[in-house]
């Protein structure tokens, strides 16, 4: 035991991402280089930031975008093994309009693609604990929600 009373807290590390969404109602998933799986645009929160401005950071940073970004979706509490605790914010980007998709500029280093998919795809697409949160904050974007998860699932 210790005597710093702060010992016996989480400190959870947080990241927040966005939904966006096509015409068609499917998702965007970036493909990370320094990742082997997809993605959402996103980023952990950095010191002096909240969920809300590390999103709207990570966009600028990753798409060279600056759109508006809407409701919170998902908050997921998502320990991971070797990682250690986390929140995960999961933010409404809606439908990216044409010309937004067309300003689109990959950041190179941290990007080598986007694609938008089917939810019904997603399990394919994506390891589990993230592809669980995408379901249920397509969910929530359908019918106007924020849901709570705990490593991916609804409490």
């Amino acid at each position: 035991m210790t005597d710093d009373p702060a010992a016996a807290f989480t400190r959870a590390r947080a990241a927040a991402g966005v939904l966006f969404f096509d015409a068609r109602g499917q998702i965007m998933l970036v493909d990370p280089s320094y990742k082997d799986y997809r993605e959402v645009p996103g980023g952990y929160v950095e010191h002096g930031e909240t969920p809300y401005q590390a999103t709207v950071r990570e966009v600028d940073e990753e798409l060279g975008i600056r759109p508006e970004i809407g409701r919170l979706l998902v908050a997921d509490w998502a320990p991971a093994a070797g990682e250690g605790d986390k929140i995960l914010f999961l933010f409404d980007g809606g439908v990216l309009a044409p010309d937004q998709l067309d300003a689109i500029r990959l950041d190179v280093v941290e990007l080598v693609g986007y694609q938008f998919y089917d939810i019904a795809q997603i399990h394919d697409l994506t390891i589990g604990r993230l592809a669980r949160r995408l379901v249920h904050g397509h969910a929530a974007h359908l019918d106007g929600t924020t849901r709570y998860l705990e490593n991916g699932e609804r409490i």
